[in-house]
């Protein structure tokens, strides 16, 4: 792990120095163990485990009390500084140390309240030192993936996707309610080995699955009814990302169609995923191909994220986004269709770019529930 860190800081500062700052401020979670291999977890927005400060000679993490043991323990590339009355108050010792001119920080992570606070204590230590927005530099770190990181991805993936296929096939009945099945396919997965999830679970049934993140209720499960799932798992760090959508007993007709576009757009979009390809282009294939077989309009979010330590990172695959395609990034495919009244359907399998195309990580076909369970 030692030299996988230092090779991925060698990396960020080649883009500091390219970018001429010469301090990164990290406080995102995920960038904060991607570059030290510190795990402390930050229990809400306005509170940290720690940050990261990366010169192009220096490595210093710090943090409270709470956490400079670990810290010490899973970052030993790292200076370990334990702050008694605040990151905040800290900051200027830090900077003075350093001697920063240019200080790069995550804006997507820093609160405007946050950052005037470091601004008043900077001016009140007699501090000169420019604040330089940086997440492009942090979300390009990322988003392409290591081998090691596509392993780790994978695992998390089987045990999500394995856990399912048992739940779909020998738990789920008629008469559950959705917090039910909730509750049921949760435990399975962390008795499966899974350290957490990846976010909530949806568990979306009858109209309630028009709702492309709806909340788990109390309401029953009745056959021939779309039932929308999407769930994920974390192991090692890493997240899984997965939706399935089926019926209890024989679907209708209309399900039948619905679902058959919906899997029919995504096999287009993953057929055509290589890189150098636009995600907007991506995502356009899937979205044309929905709204030619008459449901335009019903197809809202984006067609898919990527995924790493974060279950939402960079790419985006969305009309929003023209983000050229590169090897080794893994994202969701996931096009849906939702008609208010009746219901919704969605199918995601997880994708990585190679070469040649893309490599689907996922190891069942959602077509096997088109028919109903």
């Amino acid at each position: 792990m030692k030299k996988t860190i230092e090779k991925r800081v060698k990396r960020l500062r080649k883009s500091l120095a390219e970018n001429n700052i010469d301090t990164m401020l990290v406080l995102v979670e995920e960038n904060r163990r991607y570059l030290s291999g510190f795990t402390g977890e930050d229990t809400q927005f306005d509170e940290t485990a720690g940050a990261l400060f990366i010169t192009d000679k220096r490595l210093i993490l710090a943090t409270d009390s709470r956490n400079d043991l670990q810290a010490a323990n899973e970052a030993p590339l790292y200076e370990i500084i334990c702050y008694k009355k605040g990151l905040v108050k800290e900051l200027p010792n830090i900077i003075n140390t350093l001697k920063t001119k240019r200080l790069g920080f995550e804006s997507i992570r820093m609160s405007y309240m946050q950052y005037n606070k470091i601004c008043k204590q900077f001016g009140s230590s007699g501090i000169d030192v420019e604040l330089v927005e940086a997440d492009n530099i942090m979300e390009c770190l990322r988003a392409v993936k290591e081998h090691t990181e596509v392993e780790e991805i994978k695992k998390a993936l089987f045990i999500a996707e394995s856990v399912f296929i048992n739940f779909a096939e020998n738990i789920i009945k008629p008469g559950m309610t959705e917090k039910e099945a909730a509750w049921i396919l949760e435990k399975n997965l962390r008795e499966a080995g899974a350290d957490s999830l990846s976010f909530p679970i949806i568990v979306a049934s009858g109209p309630n699955s028009a709702l492309p993140h709806a909340i788990p209720g109390n309401r029953n499960f009745h056959k021939g009814e779309p039932i929308l799932f999407d769930w994920g798992t974390k192991l090692n760090g890493y997240c899984s990302d997965i939706s399935r959508t089926l019926v209890i007993g024989s679907p209708d007709d209309r399900f039948k169609k619905i679902f058959k576009t919906v899997l029919d757009a995504q096999l287009k979009a993953i057929d055509a995923i290589r890189p150098g390809i636009s995600s907007k282009a991506v995502d356009e294939i899937a979205r044309n191909h929905i709204d030619s077989m008459g449901f335009k309009g019903k197809f809202g979010h984006g067609l898919g994220h990527g995924i790493g330590l974060a279950v939402h990172e960079p790419p985006g695959i969305s009309p929003l986004k023209n983000t050229l395609l590169e090897k080794q990034m893994v994202f969701t495919v996931e096009p849906g269709i939702y008609i208010p009244g009746w219901g919704g359907i969605r199918i995601e399998n997880m994708v990585v770019v190679s070469e040649n195309g893309a490599e689907v990580l996922n190891s069942h076909d959602p077509a096997i529930f088109m028919e109903g369970i």
